[in-house]
């Protein structure tokens, strides 16, 4: 679509729908109302980015406009017994529902929703009309074995069910998938079987498999996948495939990446030059072997990133591909899609090309190893491994801190989140939990991704070409409000932020005032709840929390679906592909890949963040009884939270929590009426834990008096 925004179309699509009444319109219809032209979205494109953005409701093949009927669309997130939180699709932003209200809906379904003022006055109210689309019948859950009969406990509902059929083999206590073969009124109304067993539930590795398994997450590829990935791999190089690309053998091309990592996909190089600076970034050429319409691309679209969770990895692609042919392994030469860019002595870009190349990196560099030589160490057997590529690491040392230098200078806010880093025992337990360090090295790699990302963009917008943009929003002014009233509420100043422009230094000024301060976690945190979701788009957006107005992911195309679909369409335009032709071929190619790529990553996210709670709390579970002291990094009713140094957060629940004796302001505080005690988020704590429950990823502490 060239000269309008599918937001602008989404609401005349609505405001058509609007005066169609309780008739609708059907898709031709609409496109016929719209009067969409050949160079506009496909009609099917635009209703499905209007539904899901709840605009816009489908019934028996017609269409009708959302708000006009009271109505919204909405995905159930959670079920807990008695209520449930379902979130409005195309919106950051959910909604209590009263088990009363939920008409048997499970986590996954795709609801109609009545709203209401909610009764706290924290969440609207929902109240589930219909269910448009069940979602995926099958759970992670425990299995209980009983005098009365087998039973499993489903994560996302809470509640157990009876189980029919077979049990497989499986034990009292295995983590289990189980399917709902029938709802219900109640649990004991549902009919549940077994579908596979993976082990104890006190195993975060169990857990975790479990936890894979109910996201349809799977290890394994097709055979057709796998035998496509052999053969390309077994084929090598042929001379044919060479011919034609820029030869950069002789340059001192190199990787940077963790010590245990094996599919290496990016390699870089820098020099500086009498104008300013040569920078290459090389990109393992992944869709030159997964072509589209193959069962290689079918999957890799399927599973849109790969999964990493612990030490371990569900890869996008198989592993002959991932850690093999397209692996930029040193001494190997490889088949690369390389950005070449010229950048001005304060390092902006000043010109740049996207080239076809073959390359053979120098050496496998590590990043422990490298922030070694960077902060001084001559270990000689150090600078051995790294002779060939010394000069160029003092280059590429001296561009990275002027790209930080101008990430800076945009006031990009500098939000402070915690990354653990699980380590695992020889047998697959959790010895250990730390935060996950960021070294000069991993922030080098980190700028220079950063700047072949932003040409790639700027490229693909000024050729008018169809793409796939990394795309971050300016938060809503409900979000901004929002912020404002905590900031205010802390005794902050709140001016920086206007109700009707943040511009993203707005925020940066926020962060800084309360740096040191001992609110500084909570507004830390509340910023980045106010700040939108970054997302795959088909639009050039811009990047809000980067301050960019051009951004894509081209760096990593073994791992993400996303960057596989730049490479394929930059791939194309390189090779002299007009833009009337790529918009014909690649429009909506670019809207389906952005669109499933969003999803995907948030199923990813969700899974990783699911499996890092179970590893956490098996960690745990063999502390029980020992003392830590934490920050108090949440507070709610019934108790607060409270973060240790590790990353491990735990609750802690107060007696009579939830009861009168204790006033939660809503905010960050709870206070013991009877004691005048007062605990507030950002306090110093010293807990015990008390309790680990691996499945549910929970911790359980308690005050040390």
């Amino acid at each position: 679509m060239k000269n309008r925004n599918m937001t602008a179309l989404v609401k005349r699509a609505a405001l058509c729908l609007q005066k169609a009444g309780k008739k609708g319109l059907t898709a031709r219809e609409l496109a016929v109302k719209l009067k969409l032209k050949k160079e506009d979205v496909p009609v099917s494109a635009l209703l499905d980015a209007a539904k899901k953005s709840g605009a816009v409701i489908e019934k028996k093949g017609r269409f009708f406009d959302a708000g006009s009927r009271g109505l919204h669309t909405a995905r159930v997130l959670r079920v807990h017994g008695t209520f449930a939180f379902a979130r409005l699709e195309g919106e950051e932003r959910d909604v209590f529902i009263a088990g009363g209200s939920l008409k048997g809906a499970l986590p996954g379904d795709l609801v109609q929703l009545k709203l209401s003022p909610g009764k706290t006055g924290e969440l609207d109210d929902g109240q589930v009309t219909e269910i448009l689309e069940e979602g995926d019948p099958d759970y992670a859950g425990t299995l209980l074995l009983s005098e009365q009969g087998a039973f499993v406990s489903l994560d996302e509902l809470g509640s157990w069910m009876p189980v029919s059929g077979s049990l497989g083999g499986a034990g009292n206590g295995d983590r289990v998938l189980a399917r709902i073969l029938r709802r219900g009124r109640d649990s004991r109304d549902y009919a549940v079987r077994l579908v596979e067993s993976f082990g104890s539930s006190d195993r975060a590795d169990s857990c975790a498999a479990a936890i894979l398994s109910s996201a349809g997450i799977a290890a394994e590829f097709p055979l057709a996948a796998e035998d496509e990935a052999r053969y390309l791999s077994h084929r090598g190089i042929p001379d044919s495939e060479r011919a034609g690309r820029l030869d950069l053998r002789d340059r001192p091309i190199f990787t940077i990446d963790g010590a245990d990592s094996l599919d290496l996909d990016d390699a870089v190089e820098a020099e500086k030059t009498l104008d300013g600076w040569r920078l290459g970034v090389h990109i393992a050429d992944v869709s030159h072997y997964v072509r589209p319409g193959s069962t290689l691309d079918s999957e890799a679209f399927r599973r849109g990133t790969s999964v990493y969770y612990a030490d371990r990895v569900v890869p996008m692609l198989p592993k002959e591909l991932s850690n093999g042919i397209c692996s930029l392994n040193p001494g190997e030469d490889r088949l690369c899609f390389s950005a070449l860019m010229e950048l001005t002595p304060d390092g902006a870009l000043s010109r740049w090309e996207f080239r076809k190349t073959l390359i053979r990196s120098r050496v496998k560099g590590v990043y422990s190893e490298v922030n070694r030589l960077l902060a001084g160490e001559r270990e000689s057997s150090l600078l051995e491994k790294y002779r060939e590529v010394l000069l160029c690491l003092g280059d590429l040392r001296e561009l990275g801190e002027l790209l930080r230098k101008r990430q800076l200078s945009r006031s990009v806010p500098a939000l402070e989140t915690a990354e653990s880093k699980i380590l695992l025992g020889p047998d697959g337990r959790t010895i250990g939990v730390e935060p996950r360090k960021q070294g000069e090295a991993e922030k080098i790699i980190e700028s220079l991704m950063l700047t072949a990302n932003e040409a790639a963009a700027r490229t693909a917008r000024e050729a008018g070409i169809p793409f796939v943009y990394r795309v971050h929003e300016l938060p809503t002014p409900e979000k901004v409000e929002g912020l404002r009233e905590i900031l205010r509420a802390l005794g902050e100043d709140a001016a920086p932020l206007k109700k009707d422009q943040v511009p993203v230094a707005a925020l940066s000024a926020v962060l800084e005032s309360v740096r040191g301060k001992p609110c500084e976690l909570l507004v830390n945190r509340q910023v980045l709840r106010s700040m939108m979701k970054a997302r795959y788009s088909e639009h050039p957006l811009g990047h809000y929390g980067l301050a960019l107005a051009d951004y894509a992911h081209f760096t990593s195309p073994i791992r993400r679906y996303p960057d596989l679909a730049v490479h394929r369409i930059l791939s194309d335009r390189v090779s002299g592909g007009e833009a009337a032709a790529l918009q014909r071929r690649y429009r909506a190619f670019a809207v389906r890949a952005a669109a499933h790529s969003s999803e995907t990553e948030l199923t990813a996210l969700q899974t990783e963040r699911r499996c890092e709670d179970c590893y956490k709390a098996e960690y745990m579970a063999g502390k029980i009884g020992e003392a830590f002291d934490g920050v108090i990094s949440g507070a709610v009713s019934y108790g607060f939270f409270v973060a240790l140094p590790s990353t491990v957060e735990g609750l802690v629940r107060l007696p009579d929590g939830g009861s009168d004796r204790y006033v939660f302001d809503g905010l960050m505080e709870l206070r013991d009426t009877l004691t005048s005690r007062r605990w507030r988020v950002g306090d110093p704590a010293r807990v015990r834990c008390i309790g680990a429950d691996v499945a549910g990823g929970r911790v359980d502490f308690e005050l040390c008096q």
